[in-house]
């Protein structure tokens, strides 16, 4: 089996193959599935060094309730977080189910809420404050096209949410940040604070946050030379964006991640699908 195909309307050119997302029948099977891959973010951030003690969080809406949404307690470690740890909870804040009598992070609540109630597309959101992107968030700019993997971020596709105003407690902000990452965007540089991003699945999500903090590294580091950035034409990023930057590209480049992970990891792996009831909210 080939990994490409011949591009029928330009003579010499290839087209990539890529697997897709898997589709379930069942939303007790859908919502194993999300779980195994919202862990093993938890556990390949803290394994990347992308998470910074009890900031962060990721989250991803419930197959069976969308306006309900999963996330990681206050003040646990990424690297020990485990199915039992997640805390579903809705809109208001209202912890619904789990978390073994975990807190909730305010500020996770009030960033992520108003980005899943804004974007119906988004389906997981990660934010951390990793080591590249709290550097590169002090520039205060977008990401400059000079690398093949930068262009997953051109154009709109990802944004700079402006200002510091503290740490992020109060509606209007999450509100604000979700206006910033536009109806399209999948990234935002939130200045003098992190990254966040989101996707169409906990994979896509979190494939884009480990991207995205490499190419804010691999700028910060070209920058330090002193050198004039050489930048990719603008319709050639454009183009390499419809490629490397599509949602399946996402989805796709995070599964030698996952092999990865839970082959390291196993107990990722570890929930019991019987045990995962069809869930009854009032």
């Amino acid at each position: 089996m080939s990994s490409f195909t011949r591009d029928t309307q330009t003579p010499g050119k290839f087209l990539f193959k890529m697997s897709h997302p898997p589709e379930f029948t069942s939303t007790i099977t859908a919502r194993r599935h999300i779980k195994q891959r919202l862990i093993a973010a938890f556990r390949l951030f803290a394994k990347l060094h992308l998470d910074e003690g009890i900031a962060g969080h990721l989250t991803c809406r419930d197959p069976q309730y969308p306006d309900l949404f999963w996330v990681n307690p206050f003040g646990k470690s990424f690297s020990c977080i485990t199915a039992a740890d997640l805390i579903l909870v809705n809109h208001q804040g209202n912890i619904i189910k789990g978390g073994d009598g975990g807190a909730l992070n305010a500020a996770a609540f009030v960033i992520h809420s108003k980005i899943h109630a804004v974007r119906t597309d988004v389906q997981a959101a990660c934010h951390s404050h990793s080591l590249h992107g709290k550097a590169f968030s002090a520039l205060g700019q977008p990401l400059k096209m000079i690398t093949q993997d930068a262009c997953m971020f051109f154009g709109d596709s990802h944004a700079v949410f402006p200002g510091f105003h503290g740490v992020v407690a109060d509606e209007e902000e999450g509100e604000k940040m979700a206006e910033c990452l536009g109806p399209q965007g999948k990234a935002l540089v939130m200045q003098n604070h992190g990254l966040l991003t989101v996707g169409g699945s906990v994979d896509e999500a979190a494939f884009w946050f480990i991207a995205l903090d490499r190419c804010c590294h691999a700028q910060l580091l070209a920058m330090a030379t002193g050198c004039e950035l050489q930048e990719i034409p603008a319709e050639v990023a454009q183009e390499t964006s419809r490629t490397v930057g599509s949602a399946n590209s996402g989805w796709f480049n995070f599964q030698p991640y996952f092999e990865m992970i839970t082959r390291e990891q196993p107990d990722i792996l570890d929930i019991d699908e019987e045990g995962e009831e069809e869930l009854v909210v009032d």
